[in-house]
């Protein structure tokens, strides 16, 4: 009974998908060996097909009993045509398809008859479309100008063995690649694989598609191996097999000890400083005085929050770096100054007196100020002047 509810439930999400196709679902075919437990079986279709041989440079492959050609990007059954030195619309014809239509990569084209095949490629050839009338094949051995059916004679075809031939298949009005890869028992997927087919796994009627050669079984995936740069599969996790390992893993509301550092904060007394001045931003010291490398600290400083005057004084100079970033410099009494960097929105002006806590402007969007205490012109730490 659970596999009837099954099967209804999906019988109708089914038709619901052929509703929405085009053609009424007249076309919708889907591969569903194997599902709900039932005694279709689908091990031997998900059995991992040989991989196709690899075309020589001119994109062709030799069997005993027949040849055919790869189609490269940007190739038409012209531009193959022209290639290998055969008749455009012969080939066309042959394989039931426009001769200027636009081919996938990788899609098979049948040859008619044989031709002259060329040296193995050891890897993809990115050459487009091939005009029409004489043609120049340097895989081919032949003299430039001469057509490329001609003078490639003094290569040597390269024929794999009987055994490593595939079946050709003519599609007929109705096939799907679904109902191909069943009549043949081989998965769906290796199918498009081994003939270039477009992601929607189009068919047309004539198309002659190469049923592939069955291989090996897939490897589980423990004894999975891949080549280097490849990737590694993903491994199974433990709980699809067998329960999760035992841990001792401790309550989140765990009260955690105290941690043996001192707390520098509550440490800080009046003797670590003078209390002169008081901090220019409500935030944290991101970075501490070293003389030579940072002539100041820098301070956390929300963007658009209020920059104030560390102590009472009269604004010396405003100034701006390199970026266009205000400068503000501070005099105080006892040959001090104060300098503040990176604030926008300036509230003050030269030479206007102002008060501890008097806003200078506000923080820029970078949300750090940079803070210097100088005697004179020499810089001094900050925090010794800080209460």
């Amino acid at each position: 009974m659970a596999n009837i509810g099954r099967f209804a439930v999906a019988g109708g999400f089914l038709a619901m998908l052929a509703a929405c196709s085009p053609q009424g679902g007249m076309n919708f075919d889907p591969d569903l060996r194997g599902w709900g437990g039932g005694g279709l079986d689908t091990a031997a279709a998900a059995a991992a097909a040989a991989p196709r041989p690899m075309p020589d440079q001119r994109g062709i492959i030799s069997y005993p009993g027949y040849q055919v050609a790869i189609a490269r990007q940007g190739d038409t059954v012209a531009s193959i045509a022209a290639r290998l030195g055969l008749n455009a619309a012969e080939l066309g014809r042959y394989n039931a398809i426009d001769p200027g239509a636009p081919l996938n990569p990788g899609a098979v084209v049948a040859l008619p008859r044989r031709v002259a095949g060329g040296a193995v490629s050891s890897g993809p050839v990115n050459t487009g479309p091939v005009s029409t009338g004489a043609v120049t094949d340097p895989f081919a051995g032949q003299p430039a100008g001469q057509p490329g059916g001609a003078g490639a004679g003094s290569v040597k075809a390269t024929t794999l063995p009987a055994s490593s031939q595939p079946q050709q298949h003519v599609v007929v009005a109705g096939e799907t690649a679904w109902s191909v890869a069943r009549k043949y028992n081989v998965s769906v997927n290796d199918l498009a694989a081994w003939n270039g087919l477009a992601q929607n796994m189009t068919l047309r009627v004539g198309q002659r598609l190469l049923i592939p050669v069955a291989g090996r079984a897939a490897p589980g995936p423990l004894a999975a191996v891949t080549a280097p740069g490849a990737g590694s599969p993903t491994p199974r996790p433990p709980s699809s097999a067998e329960p999760l390992p035992r841990e001792a893993t401790r309550p989140a509301n765990t009260q955690v000890a105290t941690p043996t550092s001192p707390n520098l904060g509550q440490q800080r007394t009046a003797a670590s400083g003078n209390g002169r001045f008081r901090m220019p931003a409500n935030g944290a010291i991101i970075r501490t005085y070293e003389k030579g490398k940072n002539e100041g600290i820098d301070i956390s400083a929300a963007p658009g929050s209020t920059i104030s005057a560390a102590g009472s004084g009269t604004v010396a100079a405003i100034t701006r770096d390199v970026d266009q970033v205000p400068i503000i410099v501070v005099r105080h009494d006892g040959n001090l100054m104060t300098v503040y960097a990176g604030l926008d929105d300036v509230a003050v002006t030269k030479g206007q007196s102002v008060g501890t806590g008097t806003t200078l402007g506000k923080a820029r969007n970078a949300g750090v100020l940079h803070f210097e205490v100088r005697e004179g012109f020499e810089s001094v730490d900050p925090e010794k002047y800080l209460n």
